[in-house]
Parts: C-alpha cells; sequence; structure tokens
C-alpha cells in the first residue's frame, strides 16, 4: 500500500509498506480521505510520538470501508463506510482500527466529510460534556474558535442551549464563527477577549483553550465561581508567567489538560459510543455539520502542511486518495 512518509526535516513523501496487520478486534479500513491535524505537524518534528504500540505514519482521523474483520468483530461487515478517530497510521491507504473507534458514515455525507468528523468532534464532545460539563443557558469561551474543535464545539455548545463567544485572527475568522453560530466574536489582534466579556457577560462557565500561556491568568479573571478551564493545547506556550493562585482557589475553579490520542482504548471506546448515541442523528439531519476548509488530492498534501503551519485554515483540510 501506498502511505505517506516523512523524514528528518520534514518533508512529505509518498511510500510503499504492507498494509497492516489487524488484531482480532480490530478492522481493516480501506482509507478514502484523511484528517490534516496539528499533531501530524508536531509529531514529524519530533514533539509529539504516537503512543506505544500505535503506528509511526502519521494520521488520526480516517474515512473509508471495512475491507477485513478481526475475528472477534461482531455487529460490522465487509463494506461498510466507516470513520474512525485512531492513535496512527491514517495517512495510508490502508489502516487498521479498533472496532470500539468505529462510527457509521452518516449516510447524508461524502467520505470527504465523514472524515471529517472523528478527532474535531470527539474532542469537542470530551470537552464540553465530559470535562466541562456544560448546561443549557451557560456560557461558553472557545480560543482559536476557527480552528476544526473550535467551529465543532461551536455546533454542539449551541444545540445544547450554550451562548458562545470565540476568539479569533481575523474579522473574516470571525465572521465565519458567527455563521456557525457564535454569538460574540472577538478579534484578538484588535480587542482584548476580557475587557469585551466582562462587559458583554460579566464572565464565562467554561473556557476552551488551545492558546494557554498569557492567557491562562485572563481566563480565569474571566471565569464565574465553579467554572472550568479546559487546556487542549498550547498555542501561545508552554508555562504561565505568574499565575494566579489565589483566582483559583477563590472562585473555586477548575484548571484541566487534556489530551485524547494518549487515552485508553476503553476510555475512547466509550466516548465515541456515548457521542454517536448523542450525536450521530444530527449529522444526518444537518442539525451538526463538519466542516472542511480544503479538499486536497494526495499529491498536494504539502500545502495542505504548510498552511496549518501559518494557521491559514477555517475548519478541516482533508486529504483524498482518489
Amino acid at each position: 500500500m501506498r502511505y505517506v512518509s516523512y523524514s528528518e526535516d520534514g518533508t512529505l513523501s509518498l511510500q510503499e509498506t504492507n498494509k497492516p496487520d489487524i488484531q482480532p478486534h480490530q478492522v481493516l479500513v480501506k482509507v478514502a480521505s484523511f484528517g490534516v491535524n496539528r499533531a501530524d505537524l508536531l509529531q514529524k518534528q519530533g514533539k509529539y510520538p504516537p503512543p506505544a504500540g500505535a503506528s509511526n505514519i502519521l494520521g488520526m482521523e480516517v474515512s473509508g470501508v471495512i475491507e477485513e474483520l478481526g475475528e472477534q468483530v461482531t455487529g460490522w461487515k465487509i463494506g461498510d463506510p466507516v470513520c474512525a478517530m485512531i492513535a496512527g497510521g491514517g495517512y495510508a491507504e490502508y489502516a487498521a482500527v479498533d472496532v470500539g473507534l468505529l462510527i457509521p458514515c452518516p449516510a447524508t455525507l461524502t467520505m470527504a466529510e465523514s472524515a471529517a468528523i472523528p478527532e474535531v468532534f470527539l474532542t469537542a464532545f470530551q470537552a464540553i460534556h465530559w470535562i466541562g460539563e456544560l448546561q443549557s443557558g451557560q456560557n461558553l469561551l472557545i480560543h482559536a474558535g476557527a480552528s476544526g474543535v473550535g467551529l465543532a464545539a461551536i455546533q454542539l455548545a449551541k444545540l445544547h442551549g450554550a451562548k458562545v463567544a470565540v476568539t479569533c485572527s481575523s474579522e473574516a475568522k470571525g465572521d465565519y464563527c458567527q455563521e456557525w453560530g457564535a454569538d460574540i466574536a472577538i478579534n484578538y489582534k484588535q480587542q482584548d477577549f476580557y475587557q469585551e466579556l466582562k462587559l458583554a457577560w460579566g464572565g464565562v462557565d467554561l473556557v476552551i483553550d488551545m492558546v494557554a500561556g498569557d492567557y491562562t491568568n485572563k481566563n480565569l479573571k474571566l471565569l464565574n465561581m465553579d467554572g472550568c478551564i479546559i487546556d487542549l493545547a498550547i498555542l501561545g506556550g508552554r508555562f504561565v508567567e505568574q499565575f494566579d493562585t489565589a483566582l483559583l482557589l477563590g472562585k473555586r475553579a477548575t484548571l484541566v489538560g487534556s489530551t485524547l490520542r494518549n487515552r485508553s482504548d476503553s476510555y475512547k471506546a466509550d466516548l465515541v459510543r456515548d457521542f454517536t448515541k448523542q450525536y450521530l442523528s444530527r449529522f444526518e439531519s444537518g442539525e451538526l455539520k463538519p466542516v472542511i476548509d480544503t479538499e486536497f488530492e494526495i499529491s498536494d498534501i504539502d500545502i495542505a502542511h504548510e498552511r496549518m503551519a501559518k494557521n491559514d485554515s477555517m475548519g478541516k483540510f482533508i486529504i483524498n486518495w482518489e
């Protein structure tokens, strides 16, 4: 099979290797499309290795059809269209997928659209519901609102009856977030999100933060009593200068760091099951939609990586094999 290899300098190229062998609890998926994630860029830089036992090939989400079933697999058949979040191996024509991570492709979506679901919607679902326990009527702040996770989180939160504010790097990105349901969009290059939201809402109950760094203390200042901040990435830096612990204690705040890739298989299977039960039908009804910035041919994958490195995206980059 073909797969996308990377060298020490980060150069991507198409190479040949054997199809992955599947375990009894896995299926072999013939990949039609796969998503590009920032973690892929970090992995090829040597900063985010895959979990032990996972494929070293890049890629954490795929869509395609089942080509082979492990001997313990039930409830699925060869030819079923599926999408899935995986720990590695997505940048290939075939991927081994644990059966518990499979999501049926919504009948109304293309393969490319289905590939844009797993990573961002499961990450957003975990943050909003499993960790943040967002309630209807509460206020949510999402940093990097025009990212794939941000746009997924906007949709989930609005379906849940919450109010949503986002920060973005441009007016165009802010307008786009509002098209997808955000109530307030703040251009952080021109506005101070703390001042804007303090005036508009007084405070927020939940923050989903891909920036961290200097944003952390502002998040705390803006947080309502018993509020929660969930750090999903560190685009603004890994350290927080003069962290205000008094604010953390005084507001009975919760500060959580979360990743999904290195969670246990059972945790991820439970998350997939819960998400599928609650929201899969919402894609088929059109209440939820995957947000794709650009679909690329496999020969243009370098362009997708270059654009992601420049934060030049609103939604997902999807690569199609055919």
